[in-house]
C-alpha cells in the first residue's frame, strides 16, 4: 500500500480526520481536503510527525471547480489518485414543517452534489490509469428514515443510489471499485449543525445512554475496503454501535 494515494474530503475533523491518520499509518499517501485550513495544517503536522506523507488543499466540495483543482493538485503532488473518500457531509436535522429551506439546500449541496463533484473530478484520472476506488460515506439514515430526518435521509439514500449506479457503469477491465460506508451514531461534530430545538431535545434523549462510535471505528472499516485485492469489491459496509436500533 506504500504507493497508494488517497484524497479525503471533510478531513478537518471526525471520520475524515481519523481516516487520514489510519490510512497514513498504513502507508498510504494522503491528500487532505476541507474548508478549515487551520485544522488541515494541524492534521498535516500530525501525519508527518507519525512518519506519513501528506499534503492538503483547502476545498469546498460544493464547488466543482474546487474539486477539479483538488484532483489536479493531488496528481501534481503525488502522480496519481488511487482512492477518493467522499466523506464531507452535514446533518442539520429538522421537522419539515419548520421549513428550513436554507438547511435543505445546504444538505443537498454538500451531501449529494459534493459526492457527485468528487466523482466527476477524479474519474477521468482513474479511467486513464485503469484503476481506482471511490468510497462514498452514506449513513444508516440512508437505510431508514425517522422524524426530522426526511431531507438528511434523502441525501444519504441518494449517495447509496449514486454509488451503486457508478459501480454498474464501470466496464470490465477498468478496475474501478466503489464502496458505500454507512455509519451509525458516531461522536463527531455533525450533531452541532442541528438548529431545530425539538430535534435537539429528542436527539439528546434518544442517545443519552448510547456508547457512540469513534471516528477511528469507521476509519478501520474504510481501510478494510481499500486494502482488499483488486478482484474483491466490498460494495457496502454498515457500522453502528452494538446497541443502536
Amino acid at each position: 500500500m506504500t504507493q497508494k494515494v488517497a484524497i479525503i474530503t471533510g478531513a478537518s475533523s471526525g471520520i475524515g480526520q481519523a481516516t487520514a491518520l489510519e490510512l497514513s499509518n498504513q502507508g498510504f499517501r494522503v491528500m487532505l481536503a476541507a474548508r478549515r485550513e487551520d485544522r488541515l495544517k494541524q492534521l498535516q503536522s500530525e501525519v508527518i510527525n507519525n512518519g506519513g506523507e501528506t499534503s492538503y488543499q483547502v476545498t469546498d466540495v460544493t464547488s466543482f471547480k474546487e474539486m477539479e483543482t483538488l484532483a489536479k493538485a493531488t496528481v501534481e503532488q503525488f502522480g496519481q489518485i488511487d482512492i477518493l473518500v467522499n466523506n464531507a457531509g452535514i446533518m442539520p436535522l429538522s421537522l419539515l414543517n419548520k421549513i428550513k429551506v436554507d438547511e435543505w439546500d445546504r444538505m443537498v449541496d454538500v451531501n449529494i452534489k459534493g459526492v457527485l463533484y468528487g466523482i466527476g473530478a477524479v474519474l477521468p484520472y482513474m479511467e486513464e490509469q485503469k484503476s481506482g476506488h471511490i468510497i462514498n460515506v452514506s449513513s444508516v439514515a440512508g437505510h431508514r428514515v425517522g422524524p426530522g430526518m426526511s431531507v438528511y435521509s434523502g441525501t444519504k439514500f441518494a449517495v447509496r443510489a449514486i454509488t451503486e449506479g457508478l459501480r454498474q457503469e464501470m466496464k470490465s477491465g477498468q478496475n474501478i471499485r466503489t464502496t458505500i460506508i454507512s455509519p451509525g451514531a458516531v461522536a463527531t461534530e455533525l450533531a452541532q449543525t442541528i438548529t431545530d430545538e425539538d430535534i435537539i431535545s429528542g436527539f439528546q434523549e434518544r442517545f443519552k445512554d448510547l456508547e457512540f462510535l469513534r471516528g477511528e471505528d469507521i476509519a478501520k472499516g474504510i481501510y478494510y475496503a481499500v486494502s482488499q485485492p483488486d478482484h474483491v469489491d466490498v460494495s457496502e459496509i454498515i457500522i453502528r454501535p452494538t446497541e443502536q436500533s
